[in-house]
């Protein structure tokens, strides 16, 4: 297959929104995690947002049971917005939440078994496309965003390619961890992929970080793929398949990443982006200084 093939522009995005959000209980008994505010946005838009600056034109969500709310949020809201509109307020805070119609796609993931089948449930919907994967509990925060960044490198060289960043050893145990051959610049050739490998046996400290640009020929591989690393289908294992034969690379972002997974994660990003705010960033560092005397 010539190398051209590896080069189809990046159209659509999978977002795997169908996790329980166990950590977050009681909020998300009834609320998807997804749509907890990091200051006055939820997770989700912050995802949504970073594909739009990076050009994606069609978002998939592979939702499970209790997840409508997140389609809702990129729904109109015709009683709002004639409210709003009644008492002479903008609307502009709504128009990130507003999607083309016919470009937001939801899936159903019936089963939690995995990020891979998560990814595979939305087969149907990539098609024989490239497209993008976005970890909406990863909120990568930098301008221009991961996911223009990795498309930047994907013109360059094609293929494959995952956004990583450096992190202690001993934190290498809680994420996919790759193999790096040649660097040049933030572009890393990717030899190999480990899941959660143990802080001994670990290739390096570059881990995944929840952004990623597959080729469509890895729903094959995920389709025959039986359960990996915590009895689940792992999308690494299918993307260690593909490394040598088609092209693979890391990209390194340059910006800051938060775990939004965790309630510290959170809690960081909340106070981050908050203090980079212009419209309160001044009143929450002096809240803080405040606070901690």
């Amino acid at each position: 297959m010539s190398d051209s093939n590896f080069r189809k522009p990046v159209r659509k995005a999978v977002f795997p929104v169908a996790g329980l959000g166990t950590r977050f209980l009681p909020a998300t008994k009834a609320i998807p995690k997804e749509l907890l505010p990091v200051v006055d946005r939820p997770l989700i838009q912050y995802a949504v947002d970073e594909a739009r600056e990076a050009g994606i034109e069609e978002f998939i969500f592979v939702t499970g049971r209790g997840k409508t709310a997140i389609v809702e949020h990129f729904d109109t809201a015709y009683e709002l917005e004639a409210t709003m509109t009644g008492r002479g307020k903008s609307l502009a805070p709504l128009d990130p939440t507003r999607i083309e119609p016919g470009n937001l796609v939801t899936v159903r993931q019936q089963v939690p078994m995995g990020l891979g089948h998560a990814v595979w449930c939305a087969r149907a919907v990539t098609g024989d496309e490239p497209f993008a994967i976005f970890l909406p509990d990863e909120l990568m925060y930098g301008s221009p965003g991961c996911m223009a960044q990795m498309i930047e490198a994907y013109n360059e060289v094609g293929g494959n390619l995952v956004s990583v960043l450096e992190v202690p050893m001993e934190e290498v145990s809680s994420y996919g961890v790759i193999a790096p051959g040649e660097s040049k610049g933030n572009l890393t050739e990717v030899k190999g992929l480990v899941e959660k490998p143990k802080v001994d046996e670990a290739p390096s400290n570059k881990i995944v970080s929840g952004r990623y640009i597959l080729q469509p020929e890895v729903m094959d591989l995920l389709a025959s793929q039986g359960k990996g690393a915590g009895g689940e289908i792992q999308l690494t294992d299918s993307m260690a398949k593909l490394i040598d034969k088609q092209p693979f690379h890391a990209v390194t972002f340059n910006g800051r990443r938060f775990d939004c997974g965790s309630k510290i994660g959170f809690v960081e990003a909340t106070l981050a982006l908050a203090l980079d705010r212009e419209d309160m960033g001044a009143e929450v560092r002096e809240m803080a200084r405040k606070m901690l005397g």
